[in-house]
């Protein structure tokens, strides 16, 4: 049996002092990290909406707008597991240098397709496919990397940050796009994001460069793919934390796959409200990340989850009637609140579970997990966008978001998240 496989998982952290959010980035590889993954997040949210509002304006059919996110999170659910053990077997600074590499060539040749005018609704889905692939081998060793960075007790902090990152960047990428898709065109978004990875390969080129030659594990692919699943679906708390990324994100996705086309059919607006309305997530989520540290001394996580994912669903069930930017901005800002609150508290979770040998193979589940989450849901609500309208999907998608809360509050005491 390998080592591995015997690993114990750590045991849930018990509520504890506050952590500065700032804190992690005492650190200073990781500071650097963090400010090159905001530019290229930056660059991802600007390319995420310019693909969207682009496949909404080329179709009008609600499943193929929402298969922007199928295209983007199919190839997480059929490499992540793959990624995984690959990632805890590799030289990991120069293994993320060629996955942003592989990335920023994948968003040239979108940018390229668009500006000379041969772009269409397949080729983009098939290069957001490509860019999603990247993703997948990247998520598991950033996150195992992240993770490593900071102390134990640092990790949600770097977590908060991580997301805060990813959401001021969802703050600003929609609103440029918005302002500049019909002045500048989709192509140069695109190129945009290409150029975004230039940070992030920089700096894991000297990190590459710097790192003294170390070791990796010999171990059989298979082996060591067993003994990652082993140990994550070994693991009771584990699987508890699996099954609600599951159900958690095959409701929410209904947002970001649907909004398009609520913004185009319901409302009848434009892009730039488009954009609005997407920041308004990131700007809700931005607020929380100020905080989260200070909620997180006073209530344990299985409760600031259930009362996140109730929030979330008050918000997509808001979207079904609503139809004034007066009401559904602010309504949104806080549905981003809970987003953030439930990405951290379930990322945290999963880093924690597992010591550093073994994490990027068993994020790697967590991320396998996600995607099939994120895959199912997209072509669901897509369907019944398709058959029902816009607006009953996402009442539909925002009561299975409240039946997960509840499930979590009335969950029997004595088994933490």
């Amino acid at each position: 049996m390998s080592k591995d496989s015997l690993s114990i998982p750590l045991p849930a952290l018990p509520l504890r002092q506050k952590v500065p959010l700032s804190q992690p980035l005492r650190h200073a590889l990781f500071r650097r990290l963090w400010t090159a993954n905001l530019v290229s997040n930056l660059g991802t949210w600007i390319q995420t909406f310019a693909s969207a509002w682009l496949i909404a304006s080329l179709a009008q059919s609600a499943s193929t707008s929402a298969f922007v996110q199928t295209a983007t999170y199919v190839p997480i659910f059929l490499f992540a597991l793959f990624a995984g053990v690959v990632a805890d077997a590799v030289d990991r600074p120069k293994f993320l240098f060629y996955c942003n590499l592989f990335m920023a060539v994948c968003a040239c040749v979108l940018a390229g397709l668009v500006i000379t005018g041969h772009a269409s609704t397949l080729s983009v889905l098939a290069l957001t496919f490509c860019l999603g692939t990247g993703s997948a081998f990247i998520w598991p060793a950033w996150q195992a990397t992240s993770s490593g960075l900071v102390e134990a007790d640092e990790v949600e902090a770097a977590a908060t940050l991580n997301n805060l990152s990813y959401n001021v960047a969802a703050i600003v990428g929609p609103a440029l796009g918005g302002v500049l898709f019909n002045w500048i065109g989709p192509g140069a978004l695109f190129l945009a994001n290409a150029i975004s990875f230039v940070g992030l390969l920089a700096v894991y080129w000297a990190w590459w460069q710097e790192r003294l030659p170390g070791t990796v594990t010999s171990t059989p692919f298979l082996d060591s793919l067993r003994a990652g699943l082993s140990s994550a679906l070994g693991c009771s708390r584990y699987r508890h934390i699996l099954l609600n990324v599951c159900t958690v994100f095959f409701a929410t996705i209904s947002f970001a796959g649907l909004l398009p086309v609520f913004v185009r059919d319901v409302l009848r607006m434009n892009s730039s409200v488009f954009g609005t309305l997407m920041g308004s997530l990131g700007a809700g989520a931005v607020v929380a990340a100020f905080i989260l540290p200070g909620l997180r001394t006073r209530i344990d996580k299985t409760r600031l989850l259930a009362c996140a994912l109730l929030v979330y669903g008050a918000m997509l069930i808001t979207l079904s009637f609503a139809r004034s930017l007066v009401v559904l901005v602010p309504v949104i800002v806080c549905g981003g609140m809970a987003w953030s609150a439930t990405v951290s508290t379930l990322n945290a979770a999963a880093q924690l579970s597992f010591p550093v040998n073994i994490r990027a193979r068993t994020l790697s589940i967590y991320l396998f997990v996600m995607a099939f989450g994120y895959t199912v849901g997209s072509l669901v609500w897509g369907r019944v966008a398709d058959h029902f309208g816009v607006q009953a999907a996402f009442a539909t998608a925002g009561a299975c978001v409240i039946v997960n809360a509840i499930a979590l509050a009335t969950r029997k005491q004595g088994k933490p998240l």
